[in-house]
């Protein structure tokens, strides 16, 4: 189950992370978010954080714990951001989600470390 989760949050968040470089619709979002300064950063470290996960999950649990801790942040602070501007529970659900799953993700590795 931990491989899986940690794929899957490593694909969603390196597709989300591009999307926030790349995508006209993000520039939208984080214009709504009153973030939009923060758009490439927040893009750039999801996919440092997706990488970071593939990373622990292969070679060095160390980084993916690192990566997982950040994700989990982040989707922390964009819940928070999400509450601030009064987004609806379901456009709220995918942050509190990749929250809850890569706090799993930070025990998982943790236990890879022992």
């Amino acid at each position: 189950m931990f491989s899986f989760f940690c794929l899957l949050t490593a694909i969603a968040f390196l597709i989300y992370g591009l999307c926030c470089i790349f995508s006209g619709h993000m520039i939208v979002e984080f214009e709504r978010y009153r973030l939009a300064r923060f758009r490439m950063l927040t893009g750039y470290l999801q996919i440092l954080g997706a990488i970071g996960l593939l990373v622990g999950f292969w070679v060095s649990p160390v980084a993916g714990l690192v990566a997982a801790l950040g994700l989990s942040v982040q989707m922390l602070l964009g819940l928070g951001v999400r509450l601030l501007i009064r987004d609806s529970m379901l456009q709220c659900l995918p942050s509190f989600g990749f929250m809850l799953i890569n706090a799993g993700l930070v025990f998982g590795f943790v236990n890879r470390l022992s």
